[in-house]
């Protein structure tokens, strides 16, 4: 018995002896400090439209009022600025629909004269001081302000830039007049019509975008107003470009069947990607008879105008 016992002690001690010793965890790194400086801050929103997002389409629907100071046969906008936004306030309502109505002040910056004038342009630019009233009154109403370009015998990518303190702003776009245009050395403005073609404009979309992604802008609008066929050549020339809105303004003057007629046919012509715009006029017409277009006729049309002119 004793045998047997002494036999088993030899067995456990053996066995425990051949157990393994416990391994050591291994040692963990140290903690890495974190340094919140290099890890890149979120990028700010940027500032917003005035009515609030970064982008025009599809939320809004653009409706405005087109002038110049001094010359009231060129549209409402002029004399007493409060008084024309509370005239545009009452009209916007009807040109609604499936959207937000966005109010817009087309400001004829460069205007086309009748005489060279001393540097041989036939054009005239508005002080900046002019641009100034007419930008604080906008923002007064949460309104688009568009610089609307008559260039004569200048051009339009040197008029554009004469504003470009004023296109930093997240609210100032552009509007051009071909029609006033001169192409060639010999014409006087409103003897003919004037030209200028889509490589142009679409030089000016490319210099839209780069001041928006510059300076971080929401989206811009660049109008081209156009009344015939004859005012734009090479339209399709005319190319997408970040943060730039094309919208192209049929100026379509006279009875209502004649406008419409007009815009379907100019609209013809239109690139993938430019917005469709339609131009009325309180005085053109009117004449011999014609009638204003009520908005609910303007938004029967097809395609629905994105932006709706009053001049």
């Amino acid at each position: 018995m004793r045998t047997w016992l002494g036999f088993a002690f030899v067995l456990v001690a053996c066995a425990t002896s051949a157990r393994p010793a416990p391994v050591a965890p291994a040692p963990q790194p140290p903690p890495v400090a974190t340094n919140a400086a290099a890890i890149p801050a979120a990028e700010p929103p940027g500032p917003e439209l005035p009515r609030g997002g970064r982008t025009l389409f599809p939320r809004y629907r653009l409706v405005g009022f087109c002038g110049t100071p001094g010359a009231p046969n060129l549209g409402e906008l002029t004399g007493n600025l409060p008084a024309r936004a509370k005239e545009l306030a009452k009209l916007t309502p009807q040109y609604a629909g499936d959207r937000e109505v966005l109010p817009v002040f087309e400001l004829i910056a460069v205007l086309v004269m009748g005489a060279p004038g001393p540097d041989k342009t036939w054009r005239r630019r508005v002080p900046d001081s002019v641009v100034e009233e007419y930008l604080a009154a906008a923002r007064e109403s949460k309104a688009l302000l568009l610089l609307n370009i008559q260039p004569g015998h200048s051009d339009f990518v040197t008029e554009v830039k004469a504003f470009e303190r004023f296109l930093r702003e997240p609210d100032v776009g552009v509007a051009l007049d071909p029609e006033w245009q001169m192409w060639k050395p010999d014409q006087k403005p409103g003897s003919v019509y004037g030209q200028t073609s889509g490589e142009v404009i679409d030089e000016i979309g490319a210099y839209l975008s780069k001041l928006v992604r510059d300076n971080h802008l929401p989206e811009k609008a660049l109008v081209f107003h156009q009344v015939n066929g004859h005012v734009l050549k090479d339209e399709q020339a005319i190319g997408a470009h970040p943060g730039v809105v094309v919208i192209k303004s049929v100026d379509g003057l006279g009875f209502t069947r004649s406008k419409i007629e007009t815009y379907h046919y100019l609209l013809k012509s239109m690139p993938a990607g430019v917005h469709a715009g339609f131009k009325l006029f309180f005085d053109e017409d009117v004449r011999y008879g014609g009638r204003l277009m009520k908005p609910a006729e303007v938004m029967s049309l097809s395609p629905v105008p994105e932006y709706v002119m009053y001049e």
